[in-house]
């Protein structure tokens, strides 16, 4: 394993259990997704964390106050599933929750925040996702973020804090300085496109709220999961959405920085999901050592456009700019980039040579504008550089 890189430069990717399977999880379920990350080449593209989600404990804690892990479900304990995903050259996380119990009804960390973390560093764990359900009326959120925070980095182990507090509590005015690498600035995404397309909305304007050891994290991912869940809410049985609606998916979260947590089963994931998941191109594009937000343009004229219509650029660090051209539009839609409108006036003499991140080739070189016509709930992302 790779634990050179600062914890949280960029935004963490791995898979989490709840989307697809919620309470239905046990070890060998966990074992298998591990293995198949390395033979299916997720690891290779940069997914590392395995995270179960909540239901792996028992409901009560015992008499010294210390979770007990269910013994159906993960018969030979935690130290010994992490050494396994460890073996694999990946990351081990798991979950708990501020209040005095998680969301599912089982045992939070409220008042245990520094023996529940001594107790992750103990099973090896590298991840913590910490959600905000049963929290006490009468406590800050924000302290308790800060307290669980303190709590793991004087755990003995070097273990990442994903705040999940749902947006909550002006979360953006103080969260960074909490200590968390990752924090939750929305409510659930379902498998829906317009449970996507709203969350999407909702942080277009956070772009200055996200960054390296601190990201804005949209929720986990639904790509791949076609209705697939076990949970009505999160949409079982549903269809789920097209693999437009999945790729367009995939490309704003990685364009707005957010953090690429699968959320399907990867065991059964088709040609079109691992196309979408494993795209290096727009993986690179999230994963830039800078971790900038992203800024949005909406296309001329506005009227015409309306929301639904725009595009975000994000500044590389190699001196790239990222583009994306989104319509979540209904129709098919001309979205004109006009590259005044990101620094490049045509008085410079310069132009802008595109390469297409989803087709995968040399879009040649442009001059003053750009204007893909981009299909309804689809979007063109490009990798642009400076050319004189």
């Amino acid at each position: 394993m790779d634990y050179s890189k600062p914890l949280g430069l960029t935004p963490p990717m791995g898979w989490n259990s709840w989307n697809t399977f919620t309470w239905d999880i046990n070890e060998q379920l966990i074992r298998d997704v591990a293995d198949l990350f390395v033979s299916e080449g997720y690891k290779d593209a940069g997914y590392e964390y395995i995270v179960i989600d909540d239901c792996w404990s028992l409901k009560q804690r015992d008499m010294e106050g210390n979770w007990v892990v269910d013994p159906v479900k993960f018969p030979s304990g935690m130290k010994a599933l992490a050494d396994y995903i460890h073996s694999k050259g990946l990351k081990f996380g798991m979950y708990s929750c501020v209040g005095t119990n998680t969301c599912a009804g089982y045992p939070g960390s409220f008042e245990h925040e520094f023996q529940d973390a001594k107790k992750l560093a103990e099973w090896g764990v590298d991840f913590l996702k910490f959600d905000y359900c049963f929290k006490p009326r009468q406590m800050s959120g924000e302290l308790l973020y800060k307290r669980m925070s303190l709590a793991l980095k004087n755990s003995g182990r070097d273990i990442l804090f994903s705040a999940c507090n749902w947006g909550e509590d002006n979360v953006y005015q103080w969260i960074r300085e909490s200590g968390a690498h990752m924090y939750r600035s929305t409510g659930d995404i379902q498998d829906k496109w317009d449970s996507i397309k709203s969350l999407a909305l909702s942080q277009l304007d956070k772009g200055c709220y996200t960054g390296s050891f601190c990201h804005n994290d949209m929720d986990m991912l639904v790509v791949g999961m076609y209705g697939g869940s076990n949970d009505g809410f999160i949409g079982k049985g549903n269809g789920g959405c097209t693999d437009t609606q999945y790729k367009t998916h995939f490309s704003l979260w990685a364009m707005m920085g957010s953090p690429l947590m699968i959320g399907c089963d990867v065991r059964s994931a088709n040609q079109a999901t691992k196309d979408i998941l494993l795209n290096r191109d727009i993986i690179a594009i999230n994963q830039d050592a800078e971790g900038r937000g992203a800024y949005r343009i909406k296309p001329e004229p506005n009227w015409f456009h309306g929301n639904d219509v725009f595009m975000l650029v994000k500044v590389l660090s190699d001196g790239d700019l990222a583009f994306g051209f989104f319509n979540l539009s209904d129709h098919q839609r001309e979205v004109p980039l006009l590259f005044w409108d990101v620094g490049i006036p045509n008085a410079a003499g310069m132009s802008l040579s595109l390469y297409d991140c989803w087709e995968h080739k040399e879009l040649g070189v442009f001059q003053e504008r750009f204007a893909p016509h981009v299909p309804a709930h689809d979007c063109v992302i490009v990798r642009a550089k400076l050319v004189k």
